[in-house]
């Protein structure tokens, strides 16, 4: 595409753009004077759809008018309520429904997916990680190994970009494996790198794990809502994710699981708690578990209702625009914001993100040479909300629900300024 770098084309886009009512869907950060801030963060915090408040209004009415009868009468009844968001977590991730669902949170779920899918012995017992994982992933994966008895110093595995390199290339990978694949447990990566904005190839690392006997996973957290993942047919074994970022949940919301419908019936170790267990027998209390075949059968306790109520109402626009149009217009948005970040000509600063479309998504990630956080915090006084990344990186995520080309190139004028 021919970009133009000048208002009069973004404002020309947006006018173009089938996607630009959806704005007017979601509520809009302001500053003091009363302009909305360019917001372009939802990689850490998604902004509020205008529904989320009635969709928790009605439940808290319902409780209200109902109290416990609400499990089983309210408008929208609270027993079955996490299959109201089955089908649409589904449509989103790429996951047959019952292979996907929304409960606990992301850490909580890694843990229960490593229980079951992190069964070392003495032969196979690594797991591999990515080098600048997220924290709590890597705290997670240590936990784990030291659970099981075995020495984090031996038993970790970090695949790490070359010297002078921020990406991971996928021939390094192949290499570790061919090393050290029949003593890996498990490989658990991060779908995109939250630092550096990197996509995996699920399906060639997917394959590439099981052809030397691996168990594969990913943590979705900066994937779900954000690219096209098409979970089941990657064949990978499980995936975790939160609601909070590109799923516009809210601050601390649920997170998503997907088990591969071919671990539906396995009798796989796990810690169970009563909502896994088979729900036609469930209030019978006395029965020894019985696992629901599929993802749910990971479920622990009941669900917060107030907290799936503000992830239905996101979802439920995900229904209506869909992942295709949702991602058609976030390579056209993010690829223009490449485009003006070229043009600013300024050596010191480059995008560590890949220029492959096919391997990010939204979000790229600006490095700023000789910068410190002075310069991300006059951006923010500017009225951008981004993110810093430690020791020199501004991460921005144009989300395509929400975020206009506008937006986008108001933001690059703000950072020259900065910058000059």
């Amino acid at each position: 595409m021919n970009y133009e770098n000048t208002a009069a084309y973004a404002t020309k886009m947006d006018a173009q753009d089938p996607l630009r009512s959806y704005r007017e869907r979601f509520h809009l950060p302001m500053q003091k004077d009363g302009t909305p801030y360019i917001y372009l963060c939802g990689n850490s915090l998604g902004l509020q759809p205008k529904t989320t408040r009635q969709y928790i209004e009605q439940e808290l009415l319902d409780w209200e008018k109902l109290g416990v009868e609400g499990h089983f009468h309210a408008r929208n009844p609270w027993m079955p309520y996490h299959e109201f968001l089955t089908q649409a977590m589904a449509n989103v991730v790429g996951a047959k429904p019952e292979e996907v669902v929304v409960m606990n949170t992301l850490s909580v779920n890694l843990h229960l997916m490593m229980v079951s899918f992190y069964q070392p012995d003495n032969q196979r017992f690594k797991i591999l990680i990515e080098s600048d994982a997220f924290p709590s992933d890597r705290y997670a994966v240590e936990s784990q190994i030291r659970f099981h008895g075995y020495d984090v110093q031996e038993a970790l595995l970090e695949i790490r970009p070359r010297k002078e390199e921020e990406l991971v290339r996928m021939e390094d990978l192949e290499v570790l494996l061919e090393r050290e694949g029949d003593k890996i447990a498990l490989i658990m990566l991060g779908g995109v790198n939250y630092y550096t904005g990197q996509a995996f190839d699920f399906k060639k690392i997917t394959e590439l794990g099981h052809a030397y006997g691996c168990k594969v996973g990913f943590d979705l957290a900066h994937a779900a809502g954000n690219l096209d993942l098409q979970l089941h047919d990657s064949g990978m074994d499980f995936a975790v994710w939160c609601t909070y970022k590109y799923l516009n949940s809210g601050p601390g919301s649920l997170g998503g699981c997907f088990v591969h419908q071919q671990h539906a019936c396995a009798d796989l170790p796990r810690f169970a708690g009563w909502w896994g267990h088979n729900k036609n027998t469930r209030f019978n209390m006395r029965h020894n578990f019985d696992p629901m075949p599929g993802a749910e059968g990971w479920q622990l306790s009941n669900p917060p209702i107030l907290s799936l109520a503000a992830i239905r109402a996101s979802l439920d626009i995900f229904e209506e625009v869909g992942m295709k149009k949702l991602n058609e217009k976030s390579r056209n948005l993010t690829s223009y914001l490449e485009f003006l970040l070229e043009n600013i000509n300024n050596k010191n600063i480059r995008i560590i993100t890949p220029r492959d479309t096919t391997q990010r998504g939204c979000q790229l990630s600006i490095q700023v040479k000789n910068a410190d956080k002075s310069l991300f915090e006059n951006i923010t006084e500017k009225g951008v909300i981004a993110d810093w990344r430690e020791p020199d990186v501004i991460r921005v995520a144009p989300v395509p629900l929400y975020n206009s080309y506008m937006d986008v190139w108001r933001f690059v004028e703000v950072l020259k300024e900065c910058l000059d």
